[in-house]
């Protein structure tokens, strides 16, 4: 079997073995008995656990700051309370500004190629935090790992809807996004562990967290160009009746067995659509209350009467609600083949968590601990659902690669924002930093709800259009969707 390199190992496999002819023609009849769900359990052991511990440490090395300040950082580097929310700041700006260039890079390189290196190269840089020397040191250190993991979460979106139905991304995303909550909870018990270090080598705690997960970053992306697979066509784990079972699976379903070289035009075509705005919008009105709670939460607590060490083990139990609950409603929701009803009720359950914030009485830190519960088990689902949205919703690989980064980067400008907000002089009750997270989260109902009637308006035109025998000009040839305005392709609302 012949295969290329990139772009081409999108291309119709040919099994020229003699025994199997035309094995993506639409009368594909899976000769060989192939159990769909067996073959899809394979491909979840083995792509999602590589992949769901690259995002694991990817929110780790960027989040961890926020365990670092409690345990010396800006006492340390004598960095004051606004120069502080600098440093998380800088982070989003070089993340937002590389986002949809690195999603390019993925297309015109190999996501085994691509997506370790970008984990090697910010795993030096976040271990290099460790041996910053000052808060000059620390913005440059912070830039750069925001460049580096840029590309790591639009990419594997990308790269999932390269080998799932549209209807099981979701659930995959998901998974790979609950990996975020878990960092959150992981992340405060090694930062207790790794405390106890201080004094090590006359270094500060606060530098072990750094230098500890970071390296820990490194081995894993040496590690991970052995466990990253490319496209289904070159997949070593996959023997040729599966590769062409997966490729007539697709084929009707989404443009994942297109050959699709790059072109400008699709990427005009995303900016150009407002649905794409819309995905953007939705994140970036989660994007603020993620961020910012993943970012301060060890502060939040800690202002709340606990002690520091206390303040680390006390984030996990809002994490870990939020890890089960982000899996147990991508669940439902994939069941369902419903979106924006889970997104309204989770949502819903973390404007009452905030309000709970803003409105607990002082004397009890218990109430207020629970809202912060209440707003991370609401967040996370509801992110979950929208940064899968555009890889269900969105055809064309060009297309789909630049709606799903711009989705990213739009949302993020909300957590340039929202680095700003929880300033010194607004602690203990950060009215400002929650009052913002709440009227997001209520333009987050907004934005879903219209986007849904929108979606659903669009789906009954097609349905109306092919009644009528109507078509665009994709679906005339009786072959694979090419684009999102193919009448057979109707969206997920």
């Amino acid at each position: 079997m012949a295969v290329q390199a990139g772009e081409s190992e999108k291309v119709a496999l040919s099994c020229n073995n003699g025994n199997i002819t035309n094995v993506f023609d639409d009368s594909f009849a899976n000769p060989t008995g192939i159990n769909e769900k067996t073959l899809l359990r394979k491909l979840d052991l083995k792509l999602l656990p590589p992949l769901t511990i690259l995002y694991l440490l990817s929110f780790l090395d960027r989040s961890n700051i926020g365990n670092a300040k409690l345990d010396g950082l800006a006492k340390d580097l004598r960095i004051t309370g606004n120069q502080y929310l600098l440093t998380l700041t800088i982070y989003f700006v070089g993340y937002v500004l590389f986002e949809i260039p690195c999603n390019i890079v993925l297309k015109r390189t190999t996501p085994k190629f691509w997506l370790p290196t970008l984990m090697f190269v910010w795993g030096v840089v976040a271990t290099l935090l460790g041996i910053t020397q000052n808060f000059a040191g620390i913005v440059v250190a912070r830039f750069f790992l925001g460049v580096t993991e840029s590309g790591l979460f639009p990419g594997v979106v990308f790269y999932l809807s390269m080998w799932y139905k549209r209807t099981e991304t979701h659930y995959r995303i998901a998974l790979f996004f609950s990996a975020a909550s878990l960092a959150g909870a992981f992340g405060g018990i090694l930062a207790y562990g790794i405390g106890f270090m201080r004094g090590a080598a006359d270094l500060n705690g606060w530098r072990w967290i750094f230098i500890l997960e970071g390296l820990l970053t490194v081995v894993v992306a040496v590690l991970s160009y052995l466990f990253i697979h490319n496209y289904p066509t070159t997949a070593p784990f996959l023997t040729d009746y599966e590769r062409s079972y997966i490729h007539a699976r697709l084929k009707g379903d989404s443009d994942a067995t297109n050959t699709e070289h790059f072109a400008w035009a699709n990427v005009t075509a995303a900016l150009k659509d407002y649905k794409c705005w819309m995905y953007g919008l939705g994140f970036h009105t989660l994007s603020l209350p993620l961020y910012t709670l993943s970012l301060f939460l060890p502060t939040i607590i800690n202002e709340l009467g606990y002690k520091a060490a206390e303040a680390q083990l006390l984030t996990v139990p809002p994490y870990a609600v939020a890890t089960i609950l982000t899996v147990t409603v991508a669940i439902f929701s994939e069941r369902t083949k419903k979106r924006a009803p889970f997104i309204l009720a989770s949502t819903s359950l973390a404007i009452i968590g905030y309000i709970v914030l803003l409105t607990a009485p002082r004397s009890k830190p218990g109430v207020s601990y629970l809202g912060t519960i209440f707003a991370a088990a609401g967040i996370y689902p509801s992110t979950a659902i929208v940064l899968s949205w555009p890889a269900a919703n969105v055809s064309g690989q060009s297309k789909r690669a630049t709606a799903t980064a711009m989705t990213i980067t739009i949302g993020n400008l909300g957590a340039v924002l929202g680095t700003q907000l929880y300033r010194p002089a607004t602690s203990p009750r950060w009215y400002l930093g929650h009052g913002f997270a709440l009227g997001y989260l209520v333009a987050n109902l907004a934005n879903t709800g219209l986007l849904w009637v929108l979606l659903e308006r669009e789906n009954n035109s097609k349905m109306e259009r092919k009644e009528r025998g109507v078509e665009s000009g994709d679906e005339s040839d009786g072959g694979s969707v090419k684009s999102d305005e193919d009448v057979r392709f109707i969206f997920q609302t």
